[in-house]
């Protein structure tokens, strides 16, 4: 059996529509209105079996109508805020003990496996490595009178990054002109990157130090150092030379022997302070201990040098003189004074010219003139071509091939004049007479032996061997002038080494200026002996010496030589003097050099004067300081007077 069909719109029964009161269980009633219109005629419902609760007639019993149920809601959120306050404590703890992970995890990597590595790093930022010059060696004359000597000094360094920005041009401008400091160097320094320790200055003296770091300004330092000093000032300069601001020497035997006096240099790692930028004393470095260099003592008599320069500064201011030197030495060739004019005071040594500066004595290559006729003079007398009594008739002049050499006096003709004459009045044209019958090379030889065309060995800077060829490169007439003293240069030392060798008793000594060496306890250690060699004999010496005499007696050229109580034996020189910027001859160089007392010679001295334009002969301007020196000297070192008489030289056979 079909279930019929329901209209729509109809309500099962035993429920209640959506609006109103549930329907009659007998179904809708006909003709009754429901809305807006008549409700259709419900269907009739099955009716099904009677069961247990229900009427008779099969109908269900009235019961109430179950609770209305409210409308479901959507499901909230779950909030972030727990309910329960442990398990936010236990959150909080949880995510405290994560970020104390992470700072522990941070210091076993800085405490423990880089603890190494960041140590060192933050030590260097507060270390700085200061340069430790060893103390220099000091120098000091034979009695050991100071010359050169260290003492206390700072170095001021700037550190820029602790400078003030608005006060930089103030800083510069005052600490410069405390220094003595470029204003423009000192603001580049001031504004320095990536460092924090830039040096300004070296050497400054302790005061003008204390003065620099009374400004207070922050970034502005100060170290230990020390600092050269010449007590004498100008004094033996040129010998000496000095030391510059780096702490080398720069000339003389400040720089011959640099490494010497200077030591082994150390350094230390100081720790600076962060609020000042001082030194802490008592904070961490390392240092390494700097080896003091060792000192040196020379032969130099710094009386006797004194007395030198101050004779060759005024001979040529009065003679109008380009420069000029003095040499003094003993028969074995100990250096007692080197002087050269122009000088300077190593003090200030900046202020001074190359040429001021430069030791003439060592530097300076002339032609020697007349006062090498002596070594002709000594090659013929050993090899025993002449006699001191061997006579010459000597005219004012000679030709050899097509030139013409003259004596620098009108005479005519000198009949009769001894060889020992002909040296006294240093007659050119007597001389290359005399040497006729001596060969080149052996005239070459002599001279080579006493030293020509090579250095003294005396270990100065700067030293010329002079212009000396061998025989085969001689044009046809330069053994000539070479026989007289031309055509050939040697520097001052080395002439003087021929006179000191001739006074030695024919015995060349090397020249020594070093007389040894003294170490940081004040024990001194003599230098090796100098290297010697004879050269002539004894007699041929002696004999030279009393020939010598002769040009210091009134009938020679150097009268003015003679001091009174000693007698002297010595040499005049007059040169023509080539100049190399005019490639050509231009002026004189006037020149003697003699010893005392002759009869025991103790002492040589040697005078040059370069390019004298008030009187040019050596016996009149440079014989003159020879007297003035060697007087000195002699009275200086006590030396006696002489007790004999000197013998008479003949200049002439008849």
């Amino acid at each position: 059996m079909t279930e019929r069909p329901r209209t729509p719109g109809a309500v099962p029964p035993g429920r209640r529509g959506p609006r109103g009161p549930a329907p009659s269980p007998r179904g809708p009633q006909p003709g009754r209105r429901s809305g807006s219109g008549t409700l259709p005629p419900r269907p009739a419902a099955r009716r099904a079996p009677a069961k247990r609760g229900e009427g008779a007639d099969g109908e269900r019993a009235a019961r109430p109508s179950p609770p209305r149920r409210p409308p479901r809601r959507p499901a909230p959120r779950t909030s972030m805020r727990l309910k329960d306050p442990m398990r936010r404590l236990n959150a909080a703890l949880l995510m405290i003990a994560f970020v104390l992970s992470l700072f522990a995890g941070r210091l076993v990597q800085l405490q423990g496996i880089k603890s190494d590595e960041y140590e060192q790093a933050a030590m260097e930022q507060r270390l700085r490595k200061i340069d430790l010059p060893a103390v220099r060696g000091n120098i000091t004359d034979a009695e050991g009178n100071p010359l050169a000597l260290t003492q206390e000094a700072r170095g001021i360094f700037v550190d820029p990054t602790r400078i003030n920005p608005e006060k930089k041009t103030e800083i510069a401008a005052r600490i410069s002109s405390m220094l003595g400091l470029d204003v423009g160097f000192v603001l580049k320094c001031l504004e320095k990157k990536n460092t924090q320790y830039v040096l300004l200055a070296h050497q400054v003296p302790p005061e003008r130090a204390k003065l620099v770091m009374s400004l207070g300004y922050k970034g502005i330092g100060q170290v230990p150092e020390s600092r050269r000093s010449y007590p004498a000032d100008a004094v033996a300069a040129n010998v000496v030379g000095f030391v510059n601001q780096d702490g080398d020497g720069g000339e003389g035997l400040e720089y011959a022997y640099d490494k010497l006096l200077k030591g082994e240099s150390g350094w230390q790692r100081v720790e600076i302070s962060a609020v000042d930028g001082q030194h802490i004393p008592m904070g961490e470095g390392q240092i390494k201990e700097p080896v003091p260099g060792k000192g040196l003592r020379l032969t130099l008599s710094q009386d006797i040098q004194w007395k030198a320069e101050e004779a060759i500064s005024a001979a040529v201011k009065k003679h109008k003189a380009e420069s000029g030197t003095v040499v003094v030495l003993t028969p074995d060739s100990k250096v007692v004074a080197m002087a050269s004019y122009p000088t300077f005071d190593p003090n200030a040594y900046s202020k001074a010219t190359a040429a001021q500066r430069s030791n003439r004595v060592v530097g300076e290559a002339f032609e020697p003139g007349s006062t090498g006729k002596v070594i002709t003079a000594a090659a013929l007398l050993e090899e025993g071509l002449v006699t001191p009594e061997t006579s010459f008739d000597v005219p004012d002049s000679i030709w050899k091939f097509s030139t013409e050499f003259e004596d620098s006096h009108d005479h005519k003709v000198w009949k009769n004049l001894t060889f020992g004459g002909i040296l006294a009045k240093s007659s050119n044209v007597g001389t290359i007479m005399a040497s006729e019958n001596l060969s080149d090379q052996k005239l070459h030889d002599y001279l080579t032996s006493f030293g020509f065309g090579s250095p003294t060995g005396v270990g100065l800077p700067g030293e010329t061997p002079g212009i000396f060829s061998t025989p085969d490169k001689w044009s046809g007439t330069d053994r000539y002038p070479i026989s007289f003293g031309q055509t050939i240069s040697v520097n001052a030392l080395q002439m003087a080494g021929v006179y000191a060798t001739i006074a030695n008793g024919g015995v060349r000594v090397t020249p020594s200026l070093v007389a040894g060496t003294l170490d940081e306890e004040g024990d001194f250690t003599p230098s090796e002996a100098p290297q010697s060699r004879r050269v002539i004999s004894e007699d041929t010496a002696h004999q030279l010496i009393r020939m010598l005499e002769g040009a210091t007696t009134r009938e020679g050229t150097a009268p003015a030589a003679r001091i009174p109580g000693y007698r002297v034996a010595g040499k005049t020189g007059t040169a023509e003097r080539y100049v190399e910027s005019k490639r050509g001859y231009d002026g004189y160089t006037a020149s003697f050099v003699g010893m005392a007392p002759a009869d025991d010679p103790q002492l040589i001295v040697q005078v040059v004067l370069q390019d004298p334009k008030k009187g040019y002969y050596g016996g009149e301007v440079a014989a003159p300081v020879f007297k003035n020196v060697m007087e000195f000297a002699l009275k200086t070192r006590k030396v006696a007077q002489t007790g004999t008489a000197a013998p008479t030289l003949k200049m002439f056979a008849d």
